[in-house]
């Protein structure tokens, strides 16, 4: 059995932030009725992208932005900007951390870890929209 729901996030500038309660107030009811199963979310861009990590403490998300500006830093003689200087170095931190996560459904609720939650992780420095396909498999 299947369910899939395309829904947007809130617009959000560069960082890493902790959406994990919006998304479950968009996918609820296609989670509600599943016993043993899989959620599967993609995020429909190439500037942005979806990870697990630390629910708690914010610092965890303003290191992951620093620890990734360090890794591939905007400074670079980046050649693709005709959308600006956050360009390929956005598209380059969207493959390093990832267009899609999964995570286990156990009566009717995700299976995350005690300090997991869902961060969508924004590489523009501008406020974006973004839209993510959840698709519930049981």
């Amino acid at each position: 059995m299947g369910w899939q729901k395309t829904f947007t996030l809130s617009r959000r500038s560069k960082g890493c932030h902790l959406v994990t309660d919006e998304i479950i107030s968009h996918i609820s009811p296609g989670l509600k009725d599943v016993q043993v199963g899989m959620l599967f979310l993609f995020i429909q861009h190439t500037s942005a992208a979806l990870t697990i990590n630390e629910n708690c403490d914010p610092d965890v998300r303003k290191d992951m932005d620093m620890a990734l500006d360090k890794v591939v830093p905007e400074s670079l003689n980046w050649m693709h900007t005709d959308e600006g200087p956050d360009d390929s170095v956005s598209h380059t931190k969207t493959s390093l951390i990832g267009a899609t996560i999964s995570m286990p459904i156990t009566q009717g609720r995700l299976n995350l870890g005690t300090w997991q939650g869902i961060y969508l992780t924004e590489f523009r420095h501008a406020a974006h929209s973004r839209r993510i396909v959840a698709t519930v498999i049981s």
